[in-house]
């Protein structure tokens, strides 16, 4: 028993050495066969299967080369996932006579051990060294190449060769005095965790074999000698380079038959099970080398559609969601078709190109996800508007529908948890002595430290901080770089350095000059005293008690245009502010709504309704009938001087 337990630690000893060694340069030749491989003579596999020698007709069956397609692979990584492949795929069971069922499961899988052995060698020794000393000779195609094409597989097959077929062998041949099979796997299934590096180079791999094929004469002359021989059994070199691919789902296969037939007090039963546990995980590791794969694959055919910019490409990035939205612009009045990629660390805001050489997109911007919010705008005119607010810059977006803002603004949020998570935890660890952090950061909301969200041209008609109205000669508009409102030149001849613009001076209006620069010019010091309608618009809803545009119908409105943009603000709750645009800083008209009656108007149309008083009358008209329900009953209650804390009210702003 002693000599047992030292015959399992030297053997588990030799293989990490071999192992080693074999991921050396100094490493032995290989270009040995595979006799030369096995220090034992049970070691060997039986003649009948010897690496040379006709494979048998299950093992070879279908003649035809099979094409491995990135398809393949994802239809293979799922089944591991889902476990789909155990209910298509059943082992079968020898007819033996003499034999148990859990003895029988045993000889198909050291029979199979043996094939897959001999399916190692054959890439190993043949294909691999083949290919090595003709690129070693002649120069045709570089040596590093055909090490890239076959991986790791040296150590696969030297693990498998020397290691776990002899053992299998053994336990079998010593079945009658001691039938388990579960320690013996045990022992070895931690070490077919180096699949993974195998499998995630399969597809490059692939690639690899097919460029150089039709590159290389020499290279695919050699690869066709192979192909031909009979040890290939005229399958392709593709086709034998999946059986690592397919191997351990097999394990799996057979071991859980093998459980399922031991008898419920049986030795084995316990340690079986634990391997048939450890096997699966080695199975899941594979399946996440897939994934791995895959991911960096996507990864590296979206920098290639983005032109491979150096600035970008990290192949530590996970791509998020990508697709297209309209942007929504400041000066024009239909939005803009754009391509967003979204990462985990950066949104890469992008417009197609027209000539569609190499690069499919060109970068405008990239904004960093750390510090970047984003929110639903409630705007009438563009439903499903969102906005996204970086330090670098605001974008203003609209998706097609409901569902994909809410799926974008989704995506975006899990992003920025992510970052947030991350950087509490790098917080943490920058702690001092007293729970302070060494390093007080500056709050993202400050002044000139994000990229501010500009107001739209359209949503004022006069400067934001003079209140004096646009014109199209003389007062033109102008947007400060800072706060993001529409202002007039005079108000905007200033410059100051902003952060989020790595500290370059852009024009700012007069207010955030002063802010930004601590410097009080004259002009500042001029104490204006503010008129009864220089009162913002209150565009926002939790500002107002109810705000929308709202058409001015007759005379009585002058020169104030068709359509106003009609506030009760929560301020000042019983008078009704109307602005020519949403976002202008000083109303046309104020009308103290205390006294009046609300009726309806004309029979006509049942959007209309009039404000009446001692002989004057005010008409409107709403969208919808049910925004002019709403106007009325606010109106309504404000005119009877009815308190803005309203119980039960809900939301009356649109």
């Amino acid at each position: 028993m002693k000599e047992a337990s030292e015959e399992k630690l030297e053997s588990v000893s030799n293989l990490v050495t071999v192992l080693e060694k074999s991921r050396t340069p100094e490493a032995a030749p290989r270009g040995h066969r595979l006799e030369d491989v096995h220090h034992h003579p049970e070691c060997r596999p039986p003649k009948s299967l010897g690496p040379w020698e006709k494979l048998n007709a299950g093992e070879a069956m279908g003649s035809e080369p099979r094409t491995v397609s990135r398809r393949y692979l994802n239809s293979l990584k799922n089944k591991l996932s889902s476990g789909a492949w155990r209910k298509s795929c059943q082992p079968v069971t020898l007819s033996g006579s003499g034999m148990q069922e859990p003895e029988k499961i045993v000889q198909e899988l050291l029979e199979t051990e043996q094939a897959y052995v001999a399916r190692l060698h054959l890439l190993d020794q043949v294909f691999f060294q083949e290919l090595l000393r003709a690129a070693h000779r002649s120069k045709a195609f570089p040596e590093d190449v055909v090490r890239v094409i076959f991986s790791n597989i040296s150590s696969i097959y030297q693990f498998h060769s020397q290691f776990f077929l002899p053992e299998l062998q053994r336990r079998l041949d010593d079945w009658t005095a001691n039938p388990r099979i579960g320690d013996v796997i045990q022992k070895l299934a931690p070490f077919l965790k180096m699949y993974s590096e195998y499998v995630k180079n399969f597809e490059r791999a692939a690639e690899l074999l097919a460029t150089w094929t039709e590159k290389s004469p020499l290279f695919q002359e050699v690869l066709t000698r192979i192909q031909s021989s009979e040890a290939s059994g005229s399958l392709t070199l593709q086709h034998h380079m999946l059986e690592p691919v397919q191997r351990i789902p097999r394990y799996e296969l057979l071991l859980k038959e093998y459980v399922q037939k031991l008898p419920a007090q049986a030795p084995d039963q316990a340690d079986a099970q634990k391997a048939l546990d450890m096997i699966f995980s080695a199975a899941q590791h594979s399946n996440a080398a897939i994934t791995e794969m895959e991911r960096l694959q996507d990864l590296w055919e979206v920098y290639q559609r983005l032109g491979l910019e150096d600035d970008i490409v990290d192949p530590s990035n996970t791509l998020l969601r990508e697709g297209p939205v309209f942007k929504i612009s400041f000066r024009r009045n239909d939005p803009m078709e754009r391509y967003l990629f979204l990462f985990n660390n950066m949104l890469l805001y992008c417009v197609p190109r027209v000539i569609q050489v190499g690069a499919q997109f060109q970068v405008r911007t990239r904004i960093n996800v750390a510090g970047m919010k984003v929110r639903e705008l409630m705007d009438a005119e563009f439903p499903h508007s969102f906005l996204v607010s970086g330090k670098q810059r605001s974008l203003e977006l609209q998706a097609r529908s409901q569902e994909e803002m809410i799926s974008w603004m989704q995506a975006f949020q899990a992003a920025i948890d992510q970052i947030e998570k991350r950087n509490e935890t790098f917080k943490a660890a920058a702690q001092g002595p007293e729970g302070d952090t060494q390093e007080q950061e500056l709050q993202s909301e400050e002044l000139g430290l994000r990229a501010p969200q500009w107001v739209r041209d359209k949503m004022v008609t006069m400067c934001m901080r003079c209140q004096e109205p646009f014109n199209a000669l003389t007062r033109r508009r102008h947007h400060c770089r800072a706060c993001g409102y529409v202002v007039c030149a005079r108000c905007s001849d200033y410059r100051a350095e902003l952060k989020y613009d790595d500290n370059r001076p852009n024009r700012v209006c007069l207010h955030c000059y002063t802010f930004l620069t601590g410097k009080v010019l004259p002009e500042a010091k001029e104490d204006k005293r503010r008129g009864i309608l220089e009162k913002g618009s209150s565009a926002m809803p939790d500002q107002s008690l109810m705000c929308s545009f709202l058409q001015l119908i007759g005379d009585k409105w002058g020169k104030s245009g068709p359509r106003g943009w009609c506030v009760i603000p929560r301020d000042d709750p019983l008078v009704l502010y109307v602005y020519a645009a949403p976002q202008d800083m000083r109303a046309h008209t104020s009308i103290p709504l205390l006294g009046y009656q609300v009726t309806v108007g004309p029979q006509g149309d049942p959007r209309v309704f009039q404000l009446q008083q001692s002989g004057q009358l005010y008409t409107f008209k709403a969208e919808t009938e049910e925004l002019k329900g709403r106007w009325v009953k606010a109106m309504g209650r404000a005119a009877s001087g009815c308190s803005p804390s309203w119980p039960n009210d809900g939301d009356l702003s649109d």
